[in-house]
Parts: C-alpha cells; structure tokens; sequence
C-alpha cells in the first residue's frame, strides 16, 4: 500500500507540471528523457522514493541533450513536406536516478492519468506515441520493459549495451548509437592497426562496462590480443592502486570504457600520480569531454585517443540556442521563479539553464547531438508512413498508434544530413564512427579526427598515423618483445600472447607471415643455418661421367676389361700349352670371364643413382668375384692335392678326379652366392639414398649399403674362399716354380684384403660422393691385383719365354722337385 500511495502520489504530481521547456502541445506527443542532473547512484531500497533532480548536479551535456530534441521537433513542425498539418508535442523529463524515475514512465505510458494493464494494442493511446532515451545502459534497461511491453517504439540515443539489441526482450527497442558490439570491434581495430596485444580495460560497475567487458573477451579470443588486467571502478576504488598495478605489469595502452565520472576519476588519478607515456583509448561516453582536456598536467599522461560517431553539424541548431536565448533574456527571472514553484517534484524544473549561455550550450560534447536528432527523424518519418503523408497533406481519418509506428520505423531507409539513417532486424544503426585524437598541448584543446569506420555503403577502416604524435614510432604494449630474426616464438603456459623466443635450429626456418610459433624443416633439396627465416637450395653432387676422377677410373676399368680379353684370346689360342694348363685349363677361362663380369660393375658408380645402378654396382662384383674366389681356392688345392695327397690319400683323389670335384666345388659356392645375393637384392635392398646430413650446403646422392645381414652373409663367403686361397698357397709354397703360385695369390689376396679395409675405413671416415669413387677404385685394384699377379707372368711366358711354355721344361721342374722330396 505504501508503494503504490508513494507512485501515486509523484504521478499526480507530474500531472500538474506546467508548460515550459520541457512541454509542448501537440497532435502526438514523444516523450524525452536527459540527465539534465546526474544524481547519485543507484542504493538497496526499502521503501519506494521519487527524486528530486535538481538538488543534484547540473549536467550541461544533458541540457544541450534537451535542446536538440526541441529543436528538431521545431524544425519537422515547420516543414511542409514530412508531416503536413500534423503537429508534434514533447513532455521531457530530468532523468537523474538509475531506479527513482519511474513516475515520469508511467506518465508516458498513462491515458488521462491512469494505467490500464492487458489493453488490446489497437485500442492502446499512452500519452506518447514514442519516445527518446533515456541516457545510459543500465537506466535504459530498467524502465525499458515497462515501455516495450506494449511496443510503444524506445528510440534511443545513449545506450550500447549489446543486450538491448535482444528482440525477445525488448522488441521496440531501437537505437540510433552503436551497440557496444560495434564499440567493442572498433577498439579491437584500433588495437590491431598499431599491432598492440597487451592492454587494460577499465569499466564501472554498470550494464554499459559489464557489457563491454564481456563483449572485448570473446571478441579478442582468437585474435592474439591479451587482456593484461580489468577492473571495474567504482566510488571505492583505490585509483592509485590501480594505476601502480597497470604500471607493474607493463601495460602501455588503457582502454577505459566507463561513464565520464568514473573516466574522469582514473584520468585525474594518473595526472596526480605522474603516469606518463601511456595511450588512453576513451570509449564514446567521454571520448569528446569538454572539460578534462583542459586538467593541468593532462598533456603528460600520454596520448588519449577516442570514440566517437562521426561529426555532423546540425543546420540551423545555433540559430534556435540564440533564439531561445534572447527569449530567456526578455523573459527574465519571473517565469522561472513561477516554474520552480509549481514544478518542484515532476522533475522538470532547472535552476541553472537559464544561466547558461548560448556558446556554452553550442560547444558542450556533441557526441550524442546526431543521435538524439536523427532519433527524433526516425519517429517522425514513421509517423509520415503511417498517416499516409504526400503533398496534399495527412490522412486526418487515421489514427496512430504506438505498434503502427514499429512496423514502419523497422522499414526505414532515409537520408539525413548527408547520413543514411537505417536500422537492422535487431534496432541497431548504421556505423559511422570517428577516431579523434586529443590535442591538449594547445589552448584550449581541440580534438582532431585521424581515423574512420563506416559499414555502409562498405566497411572501411583507415587512421592516418601521419596526424598521430608517434608518426612511425608506436608507443610499445605487447607482453613479449618480437623474437629476433631467425627465431620463433614459444607459447607462454599463461598468456597466449606471452612468449620465449627459441632459435630454429639447423635446416629449418621460421615465416612469420606463416606461423611464427613454428620452425618449418626446409625441404630436403634446401639448407640453411641456424637462427634463419628461409632456405637456400642445395647443391646436389654425386659422381658424373664428365668429372676427370670419374673419366680416370672408367678408362682404368676399360683398359682392365680390354687386357682381360685380349688374356682371354691369348690362353684361348694356347690351350694345350702346359702355362694355359697349370693355370687351371678350361677352368682358367671361368676365372678371366668372371673377372671381366667383375670389371663391368664399375660402370654403374657413375651418373645420378638410380635403383638399378645401386643394386648392380655391387651384385655384380660380389657375386662374380666370387665365383672367381672360389675357382682360385680350388685350383690352388688341387695343385697341392697332385703333388702332396695323392699318393697319401689316393682313395680320395682318384674320387676327386672321377667326380671332377673341383667343378663341384666351384658349384656348390656359386649356388650358395647366388642365393645370398638374391636375398641381398629383394630384403632391403640398396636404394638411391639423398645425404642431406653430411653437409649442409650438399645434397650427395648414393646408394644405401642395403642390409647389414644379408651383405655380411655376401661378404663372408668371399673373405671365406678368399682364406682357402691362402691356406692352400701356402702349403704349397715348396711345389715346383712353374706350380708354385704362392706368392701371386698371397699378394694378390693380400692387396684384395687391403683394398677393402680401406674402403670400409674411408666410408667411415669420409662421407661425401668421393665414397663412391673409393669403392669403385677398390674393387679394380682387387682385380687389378689378380690381374698382375696372376695372369700377366703366365701370358708373359707364352708371348716372350716360349721355350719355358714347353712340356720338357715342365717335367724337368717336376724330377727336381721329386729329387728334393727324396733326399729329405
């Protein structure tokens, strides 16, 4: 009871307000709130009050507010062309208290003084047919649901919080400011164009920061921006403390996105505390202050950057503050003393706005002007479709009401001061915002525009850093200084714009433009150094047929390939000769053949590798050799077996001769090399392998070794026969000279043995394509040696000693030799 008797009690009051500035008779009325007082905030209530709001302080801002909405309704009333014979009404309100206005909302939604819940909306006629404001977030969403519940159109000029763009929940709530989600992505720009990622944001414990707040959090999610601290100020906040903390953690750029008392608070706060060299990015609620550029010592806090819509001059808005002014002036105090009497409780009663004067009305912040204007356009123009408006006048039979206009206002598409005027399923305006610059080194301060974003008709975004104090050297906020070139950038476990920086190591690089968290490998045809930011292509070497190393080793294996055969011939045309026969008869000619297969896998260690090449360079000297190997063991034991075992063991040479036992022998290791090299070749076989390890400027192409076992096992068969060899030359180091054939094959055998110790010790030793030359040198020298110690004495007889290639020579060796043995 007591509740409603207080509400009660204010509306009567609010009833008997006379005409003055805050009232105008009209054939609809808007109605029109403005903190032409800003009065304390918001208290736990127990008992309901109203407010009295000129006890509080007086607000020029808000006055100049309530101004360009009289003029604007002043301006459509006598144009002839937007609502012709219809004139438009105002009842404005003082609205100073978050939640103590609430009687000049139910007067606005009132019929002859009472309110009538559940009314169809057709027969619905509140007392405004729409209505301005009021200023701020959190006002606006306390009274809004009383006003959008019966869809009369709430165009507002002064609240951005993004939940009012909500339809479900304020479905006539219309606004011609930027939400804050426009706010919040501008600031977001502002940040990125200078490259920042380690700000503050500082609010107040209001909807309008709590939002914004919010909405800069999910907003800079993926951006790489950080928000190093917040805070919400308030009354208590200890604003030294706050400033020290900032300070701490290196934050050189303040967003303060808060009302003007609190932004004042914290900017007066960092002139007494000496802040220095920070950036202050000012949201729209104080970006355009009038009177804090003016503070001594603000020009040292840093550079103050703001927001706000773009700047359009109201034509003939000078003219009507003069006018108004002089009106005052002939009036004099008579009529406000007379209004201060009888206006003492319906909050539209203003002590100080006649002493204001005209240049101080017309120079306040004209940061919300447009949006107040453009907001009473907005009603009108509704008005103008709904009344069916053309030359000839209104439709008079037509009566509007408040959804009608809804409809119409979400329809509008409107030019206005060269500003299109139009609004989205949501209520919300087009952006046209302005970035301003503070320039209070000069008297008195004047604020400079050095940047823009507009949506319609396209999105651009552009500052001039030319207009900018820095010009090209940006003040520094970033939480880690960028990482030397050659380095990436290592996350930090806290912040995802914190990082270390870590040197990429050899034959990687980092792109910044790519990744700069990430060391990319380089290809493996490229190389570079450590600590770089791109690869360089390699050199690729391997042994070519044109190189002079290359041209020597081929001619060598030519000229081995050509004596072999010329050897081949030659024993061929003296078969029956005892040199042809002591050399091993039919089974010399396998030998010098194998040694010819063994010569032709030199060929394939030169030109770029290819599979073949890898597999035949070594099968084909492997395998061939071996053969070789295996015919020289057996030869070299059947000399000693004639002169030795044959008469101690004659059982088993006479088996030995009747099963030709030294082709079994050569047999049963050619099978057992064939099948090691079969498994050589088809398990792991060697492949063409691209060394881009041994140097980091080279790309070497060779050959893989292949298996470790399977080659071992190819190997160890040769070395195998290569050991019988040298056992059976050297118990046959006392046979008769022409038989003798020790110390060729022990040397021959020897220089084998030498030549690949070395190269396995080289290939250990030294990596590079010479490797391969190596190899190749290795095995004509085994050949070689064969060649030299073995074939060439014996093709030396039969060419220039005939006489001892005679079957008397040879017998006489052999009486020799029998007459030795006797005697011993």
């Amino acid at each position: 009871m007591l509740l409603c008797f207080s509400l009660i009690l204010a509306f009567i009051n609010i009833a008997s307000c006379l005409e003055s500035e805050f009232s105008l008779k009209g054939d609809y009325i808007l109605g029109g709130l403005f903190p032409i007082h800003e009065g304390k905030h918001a208290t736990h209530l127990f008992t309901p009050e109203a407010i009295e709001c000129f006890r509080y302080t007086f607000s020029k801002s808000g006055y100049q507010m309530l101004q360009v909405m009289r003029f604007a309704v002043e301006e459509i009333n006598n144009s002839t062309t937007l609502l012709p014979d219809v004139s438009l009404g105002y009842e404005i309100f003082d609205h100073c208290s978050d939640t103590k206005n609430f009687p000049s909302v139910f007067s606005f939604i009132s019929k002859n003084g009472s309110i009538k819940p559940k009314v169809k909306l057709n027969n619905y006629e509140p007392k405004v047919i729409a209505l301005t404001g009021p200023y701020g977030s959190t006002t606006t969403i306390t009274i809004a649901p009383l006003i959008t519940m019966n869809l009369i159109p709430l165009v507002n000029y002064g609240a951005s919080s993004y939940s009012l763009s909500n339809k479900l929940m304020y479905p006539s709530f219309v606004r011609t400011v930027p939400s804050n989600k426009d706010l919040i992505h501008m600031i977001i720009h502002i940040i990125q164009w200078f490259g920042w990622n380690w700000v503050a944001f500082l609010g107040d414990q209001d909807d309008y920061s709590e939002d914004g707040l919010r909405l800069f959090n999910t907003f800079t999610s993926n951006t790489g921006i950080c928000l190093a601290y917040q805070e919400a100020l308030s009354q208590k906040t200890n604003y030294s403390q706050t400033l020290e903390k900032i300070d701490m953690l290196n934050v050189n750029v303040i967003v303060v996105f808060a009302e003007q008392q609190y932004a004042s608070n914290i900017i007066k706060a960092a002139i007494a505390n000496d802040v220095r060299d920070k950036v202050w990015i000012a949201s729209e609620t104080w970006s355009m202050n009038q009177q804090l550029p003016r503070e001594p010592g603000i020009e040292k806090i840093g550079t103050v950057i703001g927001i706000t819509e773009r700047f359009l001059s109201l034509p003939g808005f000078d003219e009507f503050i003069y006018k108004e002014r002089r009106s005052f002036d002939d009036a004099g105090h008579n009529h406000n003393d007379k209004s201060e009497v009888k206006s003492q409780t319906c909050n539209q009663d203003c002590d100080c706005c006649t002493l204001l004067t005209a240049e101080e009305i017309i120079t306040e912040n004209p940061t919300f002007t447009f949006g107040i204007y453009s907001a009473i356009y907005t009603i009108a123009h509704a008005l103008h479709k709904v009344l069916e408006c053309d030359g000839n006048g209104c439709d008079k039979n037509t009566t509007a009401k408040p959804y009608m206009l809804l409809e119409q206002i979400k329809k509008l598409d409107f030019p206005l001061n060269g500003r299109q005027v139009k609004y989205d399923a949501n209520g919300d305006p087009t952006i046209s915002f302005a970035i301003i610059l503070w320039h209070t080194e000069t008297d008195p301060p004047h604020f400079y525009k050095v940047g823009m974003f507009d949506t319609y008709p396209e999105v651009t975004f552009t500052i001039n850093n030319s207009l900018l104090p820095w010009h090209n050297n940006v003040p520094f906020s970033n939480c880690s200084a960028e990482c030397k070139e050659g380095f990436a950038r290592e996350h930090d476990r806290f912040h995802t714009c914190c990082f270390l920086c870590k040197k990429c190591p050899r034959n990687s690089y980092v792109d910044y433009t790519r990744d700069p968290y990430t060391c990319f490998p380089c290809a493996e045809s490229e190389w570079s150094d450590e600590g770089s930011t791109d690869c360089k292509n390699r050199s690729v070497a391997y042994l070519q047929l044109t190189e002079a190393s290359s041209i020597t080793v081929l001619f060598s294996a030519t000229c081995l390939i050509t004596v072999l055969i010329a050897i081949f011939v030659l024993f061929a045309c003296n078969y029956n000769t005892p040199v042809v026969r002591s050399a091993g008869g039919s089974m010399c000619f396998l030998m010098i053949a194998c040694l010819i297969m063994s010569s032709v896998s030199v060929f394939f260690f030169f030109g770029e590798p290819t599979f073949e090449h890898c597999i035949l360079r070594n099968v084909i000297f492997s395998y061939f050799f071996t053969v070789f190997l295996s015919c020289m063991a057996v030869r070299s034991f059947q000399i000693v077996c004639i002169f030795k075992m044959a008469a101690k063991f004659p059982s088993m040479h006479s088996l030995w001769v009747k099963h030709n036992g030294q082709w079994l022998f050569v047999g049963f290791f050619s099978v057992i090399n064939i099948v090691s090299c079969l498994l050589y070749m088809t398990v792991s076989p060697p492949m063409p392998f691209r060394d881009s390890v041994t140097f980091k400027d080279q790309l070497i192409l060779s050959c893989e070794i292949g298996n470790t076992v399977t080659i071992s096992m190819v190997m160890f068969i040769a070395w195998f026969l290569g050991s019988l060899c040298l056992v059976f030359s050297y118990m046959g180091r006392d046979l008769p000279k022409n038989y003798n054939e020790a110390k060729s094959i022990t040397f021959s055998l020897i220089l084998y043995y030498l030549s690949w110790i070395v190269y396995f010790t080289t290939y250990l030793m030294l990596k590079s394509k010479y490797i391969q030359l190596v190899n190749a040198m290795t095995e004509l020298s085994s050949i070689y040696g064969i060649l030299f110690s073995y074939f060439i004495p014996k093709s030396y007889i039969i060419i220039f000693q005939p006489h001892k290639n005679t079957p008397a020579y040879f017998q006489t060796s052999i009486q020799s030799y029998t007459q030795t043995i006797s005697r011993t």
